[in-house]
């Protein structure tokens, strides 16, 4: 309840006070590349059930049909106005609607598509129990995961076996540990990892 409580106030007040923010970025979007400025995509949450997840357009329209995985810091699919959302993480703000609705939380395992939940173990299986969320421990540990890829000879099998299992064991160990104070103090880091980026 009060972790909801949190979620429900802070994403309220998120979404007021940035909500010019978004109009500014909505039109800047397709000024540079066509197509809709939010980009929708279908994520596994809680239990299982999948739901939409939202985030500013920052690959050119219909990119996801190339792949899942973002590769390098000069992925060509990227739009010029899409690397500065990316690099301040800007495009993930419109996910205080997901928090607001409550399919996500703003601290919790960052939801995967179907595609790479299905090779979790049934111990990794266990992140499934709570809300997603914005920011968690690995999103702060692999804040570069992209040039990582970007250097792999076979970026799927590097995510696959190296990467995402260390992100699971990440978000394993918020699982036990998860309360007020440890969300806090991941929204502080994460903050702070943005800010020297």
């Amino acid at each position: 309840m009060i972790k909801r409580t949190f979620d429900l106030v802070f994403s309220i007040v998120g979404i007021i006070l940035l909500f010019p923010f978004f109009i500014i970025i909505y039109i800047l979007i397709p000024v540079g590349s066509k197509g809709s400025s939010v980009y929708v995509q279908r994520r596994v949450g809680r239990h299982g059930i999948e739901f939409l997840l939202y985030k500013f357009r920052t690959m050119e329209a219909n990119s996801s049909a190339d792949g899942l995985l973002t590769v390098g810091t000069k992925d060509i699919r990227i739009t010029r106005i899409g690397r500065f959302l990316r690099k301040y993480k800007i495009d993930e703000l419109l996910q205080l609607f997901n928090v607001l609705e409550g399919s996500m939380s703003f601290v919790g395992p960052r939801p995967e598509v179907k595609k790479y939940v299905n090779y979790y173990t049934e111990e990794q299986m266990k992140v499934l129990s709570i809300k997603p969320g914005i920011t968690d421990y690995a999103s702060i540990e692999f804040s570069n995961e992209s040039e990582i890829l970007g250097k792999a000879e076979n970026p799927q099998r590097e995510y696959v076996e190296l990467i995402m299992p260390k992100k699971l064991k990440l978000n394993l160990k918020y699982l036990e540990e998860q309360n007020l104070y440890t969300d806090i103090k991941i929204i502080f880091l994460t903050l702070l990892k943005i800010s020297k980026s």
